[in-house]
């Protein structure tokens, strides 16, 4: 008998699947782990970065009106209004900073910093206008607005602000400005006779500057004549303490040319009342011209005999005394001044030198009468057939008679000047 022969053991598919798990779960567990979660965190990347992509590229309204919020231009609220030569733009901006304002190509352009209808942001606009505007804006910012004004290229009357027929949304008009064309015509043509007054007045000079002028010239008039008069009083008063009655009878060659200017130039003070630059009435200074240029030019400058006379002096000091306080006060009115010592002076110190000063002018014509009659000067004779021989010192004797005549018209005059100065007031009955 032949032995059997051995055969190999079939395998046992069950326990090698139970060792294979045996040693999966022992030797193989943290290789496996260690690949799983390698593998959890890339998963979980790429699902967070697909994810945002999504989002990014994800075209629904919440998204998409997210990105309009960031990238949103703000208008303000703009008001118009126009006249022919003009626009006028209200801004509706407060607390506005850093405005940048320009014209380019016909185009306004506006951007600012300020608090408007969306809160305190930054806003802009631009308009194309409807016709050429000159490219220099004019603006001015108030606390709640900015005012913006932009000349015309032509004067005329548009329909519409903007190129564009449909009007902007942000835009209205300024009804607190706005006028129809026939109302902007009518102030229009105010403004040019505004304008045009304005040139004629300039031309003719304005009355703050005519005032001005007629004050200058009065001051300068009585400031000469202060000097002059002040002269003379001085220089016959030194005369005297030093010379004694010396005084008197050189009186006219030393102070005559002085005197004759002074008199000469007090025809301007009639010629002022003449013509209203001043509101002095003309008949006392006429009078008070008349009688002292006689006196001075006739009586005295054409008789020598009577030049060396002691009268001459009594004459000229009394001229001089009243003068030095009256130009003076004239001076201080011109700017409303008001000494009360010169005023007292100049409406009191006439009192006794005017009746003085007319005495003595009437000595000299009577002490010059037998002059005239001597020399027969002035003297003439009527022609055939009256042949009569006319002195003049007939001349003289009727001017006696007008000397204490105007002596009262001035008289009475300053008296009431006085009067209304110092006058007492009536006291009311009660």
């Amino acid at each position: 008998q032949r032995p059997r022969a051995r055969t190999a053991p079939a395998p046992n598919l069950h326990c090698a699947s139970a060792a294979c798990e045996r040693g999966a779960s022992r030797g193989g567990r943290l290789p496996a782990l260690k690949s799983a979660g390698v593998g959890g965190l890339r998963s979980a990347d790429s699902s967070r970065t697909l994810s945002e992509a999504a989002r990014r590229s994800d075209p629904s309204p919440r998204a998409l009106g997210s990105v309009a919020m960031e990238n949103q231009v703000l208008t303000p609220h703009v008001y118009w209004a126009q006249r022919h030569r003009e626009l006028y733009l209200r801004v509706e901006l407060s607390d506005v900073q850093n405005p940048a304002i320009s014209i380019t190509e016909n185009v306004l352009h506006f951007k600012a910093q300020g608090h408007g209808a969306k809160g305190d942001n930054v806003y802009e606009f631009h308009l194309e206008f409807l016709e050429l505007v000159k490219p220099e804006p004019v603006y001015k910012l108030t606390q709640r607005q900015v005012n913006i004004t932009v000349q015309k290229k032509v004067t005329q009357w548009w329909e519409r602000l903007t190129k564009q027929e449909k009007r902007p949304l942000f835009l209205a008009p300024d009804f607190d400005r706005w006028l129809d064309e026939s109302d902007a015509e009518m102030e229009l043509r105010a403004k040019e006779e505004e304008r045009l007054n304005k040139l004629r007045i300039e031309s003719q000079g304005s009355p703050e500057t005519l005032t001005s002028l007629k004050k200058g010239y009065l001051f300068m008039y009585n400031l000469v004549q202060f000097l002059g008069f002040s002269w003379i009083f001085v220089n016959m008063t030194v005369r005297f303490f030093i010379l004694g009655k010396e005084s008197f009878y050189d009186t006219f060659h030393t102070l005559a040319d002085m005197m004759y200017f002074c008199q000469m130039l007090s025809a301007v003070e009639m010629i002022n009342a003449a013509i209203g630059v001043t509101k002095s009435p003309v008949m006392p200074s006429l009078i008070q011209l008349c009688g002292r240029n006689f006196i001075l030019f006739i009586i005295f400058g054409t008789m020598e005999e009577m030049q060396n006379k002691a009268v001459v002096f009594f004459v000229f000091y009394s001229w001089s005394a009243i003068e030095i306080f009256r130009y003076p006060f004239y001076m201080l009115s011109c700017f409303d001044m008001d000494w009360k010592v010169l005023t007292w002076l100049r409406y009191t110190v006439w009192i006794p030198l005017y009746p003085l000063g007319c005495l003595a002018e009437a000595v000299s014509v009577i002490q010059s009468i037998p002059v005239f009659n001597e020399t027969g000067r002035f003297s003439f004779t009527l022609p055939y057939p009256v042949k009569i021989k006319v002195r003049f010192s007939f001349f003289l004797q009727i001017y006696l008679i007008l000397l204490f005549l105007g002596l009262y018209i001035n008289f009475r005059h300053l008296y009431k000047q006085r009067r209304r100065r110092y006058g007492q007031k009536k006291k009311k009955v009660h």
